[in-house]
């Protein structure tokens, strides 16, 4: 494979579709309006934010079925350039829908599809000839898959010299940390389960995080507050960036386009305080769209200007 900085990594990838209605009501057919398709998961939403910001990634994912050959076309559409892993299984889809007369969003999420120990088995191969700066981990594990099978994924790319970001949560995410990475993305909720405790205040985050740094577990830990912003804690640095008040419209994509965001900013060698800056506004400006548009680049660029002041 090409060399390039950035990697993403999507094993359970969905076909999202959205749309809107007017009034839920039980066991009455609900009309709805023409769906629009996105191609979806952690490491491509990524990669499209990535993209988005005028960057540039590979992006690594599976694929099955009718729902995997849409999901390639909206990729290719994109102009994302991508490795494609192909599977038995389908490709998972899931689905938004937005009630007009409430302005409430529903998201009905799906399990991934079983994957076979050969297509398993080609995803670690492919992990072990990458060349690059950042391999960026995201999303949920399929049906079936083992807890540890991110962390055997960091490993190899470690063994590499890659430095791997990983944006998932639960056993996963607590295996890989066995392992040491570069960056994680938990919430605040997350955060507790990880060092061991039922609930962390604010002011008890930047200890929490500092014991995983000093335990190997990660270098640098960025904890997601929702709307309140996020906090980045390095060995030497300590960030709280507040997100900017806007009308939220959709909290679909947000994590992933703040990942994105991020990891760009440290693509381009941004500082660490201006690497979380991008990404709360990227977070931030993908809840101003409906859907799974993720953000604008205009929306990103204004707020961090205006954070910079």
């Amino acid at each position: 494979m090409n060399s390039k900085t950035i990697v993403t990594l999507t094993i359970n990838p969905s076909l999202d579709k959205s749309t809107h209605f007017a009034k839920l009501v039980a066991e009455q057919k609900i009309r709805c309006e023409k769906p629009r398709y996105d191609a979806g998961g952690g490491g491509i939403n990524v990669s499209k934010a990535i993209a988005k910001l005028g960057g540039s990634s590979t992006c690594i994912f599976t694929s099955g079925g009718s729902s995997g050959e849409m999901l390639e076309d909206l990729i290719e559409k994109e102009k994302l350039e991508s490795s494609v892993i192909k599977t038995k299984n389908w490709t998972r889809e899931n689905f938004i829908a937005f009630d007009t007369s409430t302005q409430s969003q529903y998201r009905f999420g799906f399990p991934g599809n079983e994957l076979y120990n050969d297509e398993t088995a080609k995803i670690i191969e492919i992990v072990s000839t990458l060349n690059a700066e950042y391999l960026v981990i995201s999303g949920s594990l399929n049906e079936g898959l083992p807890t540890n099978f991110y962390q055997k994924i960091a490993k190899t790319a470690k063994a590499s010299g890659i430095k791997v970001i990983v944006d998932t949560s639960g056993e996963p995410l607590q295996k890989v940390l066995e392992t040491g990475v570069y960056m994680i993305k938990p919430n605040i909720g997350e955060l507790a389960k990880l060092i061991g405790v039922e609930r962390l205040e604010f002011p008890e985050v930047e200890k929490a995080a500092k014991d995983l740094i000093e335990k190997g577990s990660s270098k640098i830990v960025v904890v997601s507050l929702g709307a309140d912003g996020a906090i980045l804690v390095s060995k030497d640095e300590y960030h709280f960036i507040k997100a900017p008040k806007v009308d939220k419209k959709s909290t679909v994509g947000a994590g992933d386009s703040m990942v994105g965001g991020m990891v760009w900013a440290l693509s381009q060698n941004k500082t660490l305080k201006e690497v979380i800056q991008m990404g709360v506004c990227c977070g931030t400006a993908a809840t101003m769209n409906e859907g799974t548009q993720l953000f604008k680049v205009e929306d990103v660029m204004r707020m961090f200007e205006e954070m910079k002041r």
